[in-house]
């Protein structure tokens, strides 16, 4: 049984992520700040009350995990505290002895076409350029870490849908159906996650998911 501690537990992606590992026979930890956002209740589940930005609450929380999966996301406005927060979970991650991380990130970062960032895109919204230039500052920190990391990228649009455990997979590149569009359900993002922790295919670089 592979144990792991989730970050950011309790946002939209973060409960996909601890019900998809859970259905898999993980034994899951939650660090939160309020650990009844966690909404479930599992036997092999442990929400543990903690701040991600202290280093040493995130090794305490992830000491004898198999991997940490970072979900920790913010709103559009909130982005200077992204990169903080990688520093902290790829140190507190590190002092746990722990070798794995999965990063759920943002879209705003792949490329569009060569050359040419998503956020960099004529029809990018203005608003939310700030927040995918942190998420860009973020993955260079994971990038440059000495940990077996990865960085997830869901489509351009994610939001709760279905589990269909039918989707793509690319690399920098963001993946588009016939008709240009790029999404994805939270639920499958999170597949598409644990299947990696499950059988690593992308150790120190990054992929993401759309259908």
């Amino acid at each position: 049984m592979m144990k792991i501690l989730v970050l950011g537990a309790g946002g939209t992606i973060g409960r996909r992520i601890v019900e998809e590992a859970l259905n898999r026979k993980c034994e899951v930890k939650a660090l939160l700040r309020d650990p009844s956002l966690i909404g479930a209740q599992h036997d092999e589940l442990t929400a543990l009350k903690g701040d991600l930005l202290e280093p040493g609450e995130v090794a305490r929380a992830a000491a004898g995990c198999d991997a940490v999966v970072s979900a920790f996301g913010l709103e559009a406005g909130e982005g200077r505290m992204l990169a903080e927060a990688a520093r902290m979970i790829v140190e507190g991650t590190r002092a746990a002895g722990v070798e794995r991380l999965i990063v759920a990130g943002g879209a705003g970062t792949l490329f569009a076409s060569p050359g040419v960032r998503l956020m960099d895109t004529p029809d990018y919204p203005e608003e939310l350029r700030p927040l995918a230039l942190a998420h860009a500052e973020a993955y260079e920190i994971y990038a440059r870490s000495d940990l077996d990391w990865t960085y997830a990228s869901p489509a351009a649009w994610i939001e709760p849908g279905r589990r269909t455990g039918n989707f793509r997979i690319g690399t920098m590149l963001l993946v588009t159906d016939d008709e240009g569009h790029s999404r994805i359900s939270a639920e499958d993002f999170a597949a598409a996650l644990i299947d990696e922790l499950d059988d690593p295919n992308f150790i120190r670089s990054r992929f993401t998911v759309a259908y």
